[in-house]
């Protein structure tokens, strides 16, 4: 009962450790993919930019 349990603890870390080293590589579909995000965020904060300015060009225009 011992043996087996031992056994299986040790199967278990040994299986642990070899899908420990199976990081898979970025391919291209996930390079794009960071890519795209990248690019949105980007002109996410371009838009923003661009609001802060109309309203700064707004309230100068009411006074």
């Amino acid at each position: 009962m011992i043996k087996s349990k031992s056994s299986a603890v040790i199967v278990m870390g040994m299986l642990s450790l070899a899908l420990a080293g199976c990081q898979p590589k970025e391919g291209p579909a996930e390079k794009a993919g960071k890519a795209v995000d990248q690019s949105i965020s980007n002109a996410g904060a371009q838009i923003e930019k661009a609001g802060d300015k109309l309203q700064g060009a707004a309230r100068d225009a009411q006074k």
